[in-house]
């Protein structure tokens, strides 16, 4: 008997991600970006508003247009799932947790005029990650090397060169979280 095709949510902690930060962009839009700023930005505010905790965190499901969630969600999509599958569900999740409140808590400390919203710190995260994924006992892949040179280099280069809305410095604690975290997902197992 055969079988017609089915889907399969292959990826649970990615595709949720891309869907739920689909939806923030949406919203987001219905709103005039009053969401954006109320729940999905990163900025400094008052600690005794209740809602700065979870900025720390949610800033990375806000999008500033369809494209910019375009082009930070194709990254994740390709990279994500060959991660999940590798190290698991629960571990990708608290990689992009953790990777997100890094990246707010350095935003929120010490750029006290500018908001940051995007996923493109959870992105080098991955990309990091990934290229650590085939690392061997005692031999360091030549990916990585290839990844942080053009990769984490870039970024340090466009941040002191350019002047534009992209958070360089976002990419590169997403590229050390990712090492940090690649490394010692690697040790664990």
């Amino acid at each position: 008997m055969r079988r017609g095709i089915r889907l399969q949510y292959n990826s649970p902690v990615v595709l949720s991600f891309a869907l739920i930060s689909l939806g923030a962009l949406i919203l987001g839009q219905m709103t005039g970006h009053k969401t954006d700023a109320l729940l999905f930005s990163v900025y400094r505010s008052s600690l005794a508003d209740p809602l700065t905790y979870p900025r720390f965190v949610l800033h990375v499901l806000g999008h500033s247009s369809y494209a910019h969630y375009i082009g930070n969600m194709m990254m994740i999509l390709v990279v994500g799932p060959p991660l999940e599958e590798k190290y698991g569900s629960r571990c990708l999740f608290w990689a992009i947790f953790l990777t997100a409140f890094v990246s707010g808590m350095v935003q929120w400390l010490f750029f006290p005029h500018t908001a940051l919203l995007g996923a493109s710190g959870i992105v080098f995260m991955m990309i990091v990650m990934s290229s650590l994924s085939g690392m061997k006992d005692g031999y360091i892949p030549i990916t990585l090397i290839l990844v942080l040179i053009l990769y984490v280099g870039g970024e340090i280069v466009d941040g002191v060169v350019l002047s534009d809305n992209i958070s360089q410095l976002t990419h590169i604690i997403g590229g050390i979280c990712g090492a940090f975290l690649g490394i010692s997902m690697r040790m664990r197992r």
